[in-house]
């Protein structure tokens, strides 16, 4: 049985949980509290991958006060070797009484386990409280575990009429400083971001994470550029220590241009088997193999219709500014073939909307 007291401590296991975001990628966002007696005696929450995880870090803390405590966990205890050692051991001869699980592991290698070894034990253990919670902080990694490919977000800057740009391909800025501000911060909960060789060339962006809450943040950046248009003075050139490059070519691609681009530090990858260019998913598949778990896409306008259209895009972040482009050859977010009937235009699931500056952001999953 669960109660107001177990909510509040769970609520507190997922605010240590959220200090991590961004950082622990291929790793879940994890937290744990203990209580004794009504008072906190341990808590801790899983920092990166390769550090200890967040019921280790709370054992420590609490030493012997963990016996006869209860163990307020967001997810179960892994049971297997990976980086650290299986905690679910820990947690059992810590002489615990009880054990509130918020939601279970869908790594296959846990999945329950962690859990039936806790009863096994002869520990009090409730599960599923918050687990709504555990399945919006760990999105992305519930996908990258069970699928092996990363979770896609589509962030688009948009006016009020739907274009990324003028006709031109000026734009810069369509949103605020406010709006770009928190881009950053979504950057920085990413392990890659992802445009077009038409941004590039266009926009010549430097893809990094600019914000004081992520001073060293490194990326990988994936570029698709089917012939290696690739600008040889791009200025994300001079970020390679923020992050690999990674860019996506066709089989024909001219191999002088390839060799080059790998002098200055970047990997040029051709299409797997006897494939003359990528599929998206099988760039997504090796993202995968790379252990990207949360990926960003950045535009532009022909990038975003191949998601859509493919459905392979999972979640939108669109910034509409207070002002109207016009033009029939502004690219706007979305082009291809479109849809014939409003009923099957794809649609953003659980949206929610605010404002930032005289910006307004929707987000939704697609």
């Amino acid at each position: 049985m669960t109660g107001t007291g177990d909510l509040a401590w769970m609520e507190m296991a997922y605010g240590l949980a959220e200090a991590a975001r961004g950082r622990t990628s291929p790793n879940p966002l994890v937290g744990a509290v203990i209580v004794r007696d009504g008072a906190v005696v341990g808590h801790g929450y899983h920092e990166e991958a390769g550090k200890p995880h967040a019921e280790i870090m709370a054992l420590d803390m609490a030493g012997p006060r963990a016996r006869g405590a209860t163990l307020y966990l967001t997810l179960e205890p892994c049971v297997h070797w990976g980086r650290t050692p299986p905690c679910v051991d820990r947690v059992i001869a810590a002489g615990l009484a009880r054990v509130v699980v918020s939601a279970v592991d869908p790594n296959p290698l846990v999945d329950t386990r962690g859990i039936r070894r806790l009863e096994q034990a002869g520990l009090d253990v409730s599960v599923g409280l918050l687990a709504d919670r555990n399945a919006a902080l760990n999105e992305a990694y519930v996908k990258f575990i069970v699928r092996g490919t990363p979770f896609v977000t589509l962030k688009a800057a948009l006016t009020l009429d739907g274009k990324i740009a003028c006709s031109s391909g000026e734009a810069r800025w369509i949103s605020s400083a406010g709006t770009r501000d928190y881009v950053h911060l979504l950057r920085g909960e990413q392990d890659a971001l992802m445009i077009g060789v038409n941004t590039l060339v266009a926009d010549d962006p430097r893809l990094t994470v600019r914000h004081p809450l992520w001073p060293a943040k490194r990326l990988l950046r994936a570029v698709l550029d089917s012939r290696l248009r690739f600008p040889p003075d791009a200025r994300i050139l001079s970020t390679l220590d923020r992050g690999r490059i990674a860019v996506f070519c066709g089989r024909e691609a001219p191999g002088d241009k390839a060799g080059a681009l790998e002098d200055l530090g970047v990997e040029v990858l051709r299409p797997p088997g006897g494939a003359t260019a990528w599929a998206l998913e099988a760039v997504l598949a090796e993202l995968g193999r790379r252990e990207i778990a949360a990926l960003l896409v950045e535009g532009g306008g022909r990038v975003f219709t191949s998601f859509v259209e493919a459905g392979l895009a999972d979640k939108a972040v669109l910034t509409f500014a207070p002002r109207l482009v016009g033009g029939a050859g502004a690219p706007g977010f979305l082009g291809g073939r479109g849809a014939d009937r409003i009923a099957g235009a794809p649609a953003l699931e659980r949206a929610r909307a605010f404002t930032i500056e005289d910006d307004i952001i929707v987000e939704g999953y697609l």
